[in-house]
């Protein structure tokens, strides 16, 4: 009876034995003297070595990269091997021996992406989705820990939280609807029953940006409060962030090290967090020779500028009313101003969050959907929330692509998603 399969990782992790292993062909190298063969699996990579004494030599030497296979043999150290261990491989079973494999050294990244179906199995792309996993179950973590209750509001809406043209219209059965830019509107609405609230949804802006950190879609952690002013919800966003970061650096060094990211970096994340108000960030642009109008919205060579030496994130407040959104609480102690802020992350990875004390009052908020133009019936439901009982209320919104690029420190955060969708990308 054959023994019972083993992952590449306990293989590793006992460096010595019997095991059967499962998986695809990661890498594959032909000699005289032996095939070389780099099994990969969902937890590593280890290097089995077939001597021309085995039976299985001639098949193990016609295999192509990615063909799936169940390898026998005998574990042992090696410090020379991947992972500090060798198989000497005892019998092979071709499960698919498959086609030669498309990706080849040195492919452009055009075409990578055309082929995101199979570029997705690389090492890098494996290694950042576990990641994002191990990120979002720290985020969770600390929402428990707070109180914070997960929910789950809907994709399709009748307006968007934001406004504007950034909305993507989709047939609704002889109607219209849009795909969500957000789930604050709804996560307001539950704040009246469990008071602080929070949701992992896709989110959709049909925005023609072309840069390293913009998305059509992506997955967006939101979070609501009841009873929260600006100043609390800033400060549970640093202790968020912080809990993230910490959890990461402790547990996961081998993950943020096989990217280059120094665990030592995520341990400096530590509140309180770096503050400047827009209009000091528009005067100290100026002054380094950036060429920015007050009322203008921070770019990522702005975002960068300002965050230039920092070890740990820059809140960016009090933005100029008619530049946020038709919710946002203005500021009564400085006119013209709303209760806002941006966090920005460091290395010139830009703005990761952004929240705002909400508007509680009817009378106001009904002014403010006049003032940006918006429908009113789009959201009579939304003014109904404060006719009953209203209350105080803050929140922010996070996304979590951009938090892992800067966590990981990646260039661009397609590398952070596994199907990105961008102005020029839909397939696959």
């Amino acid at each position: 009876m054959s023994m019972e399969f083993s992952s590449v990782q306990e293989a590793l992790e006992k460096k010595e034995g019997k095991f059967r292993l499962r998986g695809w062909v990661y890498r594959h190298r032909v000699t005289k003297n032996a095939v070389f063969m780099l099994l990969r699996d969902a937890t590593g990579v280890i290097q089995c070595v077939f001597k021309p004494d085995n039976p299985d030599f001639e098949k193990a030497s016609e295999l192509y990269i990615e063909s799936s296979v169940i390898i026998e043999g005998e574990v042992k150290p090696d410090e020379r091997a991947p992972g500090g261990a060798e198989m000497k491989a005892g019998s092979l079973q071709v499960i698919s021996r498959g086609e030669p494999f498309p990706i080849t050294k040195d492919q452009s990244t055009e075409f990578l992406m055309d082929i995101r179906h199979l570029s997705i199995r690389s090492q890098r792309i494996t290694k950042a989705m576990l990641a994002r996993e191990k990120m979002m179950k720290y985020f969770r973590e600390f929402f428990e820990q707070e109180g914070v209750h997960e929910v789950f509001p809907p994709v399709f809406t009748v307006a968007g939280a934001e406004g504007g043209a950034e909305l993507f219209e989709v047939p609704y059965f002889g109607k219209k609807v849009y795909l969500s830019q957000s789930a604050q509107l709804y996560l307001e609405a539950l704040i009246f029953s469990l008071e602080k609230v929070y949701s992992l949804t896709p989110s959709f802006r049909a925005e023609k940006s072309h840069t390293s950190k913009h998305l059509t879609e992506y997955w967006h952690l939101e979070a609501e409060m009841a009873f929260w002013d600006q100043e609390k919800n800033m400060e549970f966003q640093e202790c968020m962030v912080s809990y993230v970061c910490q959890k990461m650096a402790e547990n996961d060094k081998a993950l943020l090290e096989y990217f280059g990211r120094k665990p030592s970096d995520l341990k400096k994340v530590e509140p309180p967090f770096h503050r400047m108000s827009y209009d000091e960030a528009v005067a100290e642009l100026q002054k380094k020779g950036l060429e920015i109008e007050y009322g203008e919205d921070p770019g990522a060579p702005h975002e960068e500028a300002l965050t230039k030496g920092l070890d740990k994130p820059l809140f960016l407040h009090s933005f100029p009313e008619d530049m946020k959104a038709f919710y946002m609480q203005p500021d009564e102690n400085n006119p013209g101003k709303v209760k806002a802020a941006d966090m920005l992350a460091p290395e010139g990875h830009g703005e990761i969050i952004g929240g705002s004390e909400r508007i509680w009052k009817k009378d106001l908020l009904e002014e403010k959907i006049r003032k940006f133009g918006l429908n009113p019936n789009d959201y009579k439901w939304y003014v109904d929330l404060r006719e009953y009982g209203s209350v105080p209320h803050s929140g922010f919104g996070l996304g979590t692509e951009r938090m892992l690029k800067w966590v990981l420190n990646l260039p661009h955060i397609r590398d952070v998603v596994p199907f990105p969708r961008t102005v020029n990308r839909y397939y696959p």
